[in-house]
């Protein structure tokens, strides 16, 4: 039966959102794990696969729903059959999605999968789960309007920075998260192995991506959130240093930065060579943080910090998604760096923000001057909060920002060649004018 099922993932798999390299193929697919959750019709069975592609293995969490009648409101998580009933993705399914619910209140182990639960979080059974269509790289669901699970879908060996930091700042009292309530996890060769988290919901509020695009569209100021939000990251910034420390540059790490930094701008070059244009002021740039003689501290950090990362709620700005970039390696991802790079991400999603409505747009040019004033007016004011709530003022660290906001376009512009063309100007733009 294995064999028919690993077939028809091997087929599905690719077409999914979160899938790397979607729309390619699967060369070889293995079902590493396979646990039922719930018996009968419907059926609930956990599943961790390999796949294999031109480019590597990769590991996935995929949960399988099986009936023998479905109904027409999830046809579009159909994967197929097999002996006569529906094999469908259970995440679409609120029924099954309470099993996970469930297991965390009770903290239920099941085989390799083990629930946990909070000391002190009370989870009630909530009647139903609401999937979150925006994401791509991991699947939520919202029970009650009280509690959120990230579901994640691909899987990495080791402490996953989104549930160390976030559960490190709530146990601080940090306001700056959304406190964890329980996990799901499991152990693969040895390694510890998150599947799933928990968190406060934090109802009503919205992401600084739609408010951003909401100032802009009404030509409406945003400085003033912008602002909070300098003074919020600065507080996040200061809740992880105490959590996970900090500690100066050496010269020599400093030196190695601008290395790598450099070594990315060629490999960027070799794929995009209308790049090479702009390369020897970027090199330049990432010669001055070499020889900068001011100290540099470095500490645990966001590592994907941008407008959809963040979200406004009662209480002030929030942060969401700690794992960082999901293609890095984690210890990367866990690894030291300087503040400023969360800053740079920021600064650089403020651009985004104001220049992604004008692609096409036939009034381009005319528009041009207003959208730069308002990204300009937002990074000033973000900064200034920044400062203001005692991070590192960004103008004392004038060749340190730039370098990894110049870093940031470069990866930007190899992201938008590759998977979203139409963008390429945003970031294009703005390294030939920096």
């Amino acid at each position: 039966m294995n064999v028919a099922l690993e077939d028809m993932l091997a087929q599905w798999l690719p077409r999914q959102r979160w899938f790397p390299g979607r729309g390619t193929t699967v060369g070889e697919l293995a079902i590493l794990s396979d646990v039922t959750l719930l018996e009968g019709d419907p059926e609930l069975r956990h599943l961790i696969i390999e796949a294999r592609q031109a480019h590597g293995t990769a590991r996935f969490q995929v949960l399988l729903g099986l009936r023998g009648e479905l109904s027409p409101a999830l046809g579009e998580a159909v994967i197929g059959r097999m002996s006569g009933r529906a094999v469908y993705d259970a995440l679409h399914d609120p029924e099954l999605s309470a099993v996970l619910l469930r297991g965390i209140a009770g903290e239920r182990q099941e085989g390799p999968l083990r629930f946990v639960r909070e000391p002190g979080a009370s989870l009630r059974d909530w009647p139903s789960a609401r999937r979150l269509t925006a994401e791509q790289s991991n699947t939520s669901l919202v029970f009650g309007e009280a509690a959120i699970m990230k579901v994640l879908r691909r899987l990495f060996p080791g402490a996953n920075p989104d549930l160390e930091v976030a559960d490190a700042l709530a146990k601080l009292g940090s306001a700056a998260v959304a406190a964890p309530y329980g996990w799901i996890e499991t152990s693969l060769h040895g390694e510890p192995v998150l599947l799933a988290v928990l968190s406060e919901f934090l109802a009503g509020a919205s992401d600084g991506w739609t408010l951003a695009l909401r100032s802009r569209a009404d030509d409406s100021p945003f400085t003033g959130q912008a602002r909070e939000l300098g003074l919020a990251t600065a507080l996040l910034h200061r809740d992880m240093a105490t959590a996970f420390g900090t500690r100066e540059m050496t010269a020599a790490e400093l030196a190695a930065l601008a290395d790598t930094l450099t070594a990315k701008l060629a490999q960027a070059v070799a794929i995009l060579p209308d790049l090479s244009e702009y390369a020897p002021r970027i090199r330049r740039a990432y010669d001055d943080l070499a020889r900068q003689s001011s100290p540099v501290m470095i500490q645990r950090i966001h590592g994907d910090y941008h407008l959809g990362q963040v979200m406004r709620s009662r209480h002030g700005w929030v942060a969401l998604d700690f794992e960082g970039e999901p293609a890095a390696p984690l210890a990367e991802r866990r690894a030291l760096a300087p503040a400023l790079r969360d800053v740079a991400g920021m600064l650089r999603s403020f651009d985004y923000a104001a220049r992604h409505q004008l692609v096409g747009h036939p009034e381009r040019e005319e528009r041009a001057g207003a959208a730069s004033t308002w990204v300009a007016q937002c990074q000033e004011a973000f900064c200034a909060g920044y400062a203001a709530g005692g991070g590192a003022d960004p103008s004392d660290q004038a060749a340190l920002l730039r370098a990894l906001t110049l870093e940031k376009a470069v990866y930007e512009v190899i992201y938008e060649y590759r998977h979203r063309p139409g963008w390429l100007s945003i970031p294009l733009d703005y390294v030939a004018a920096a």
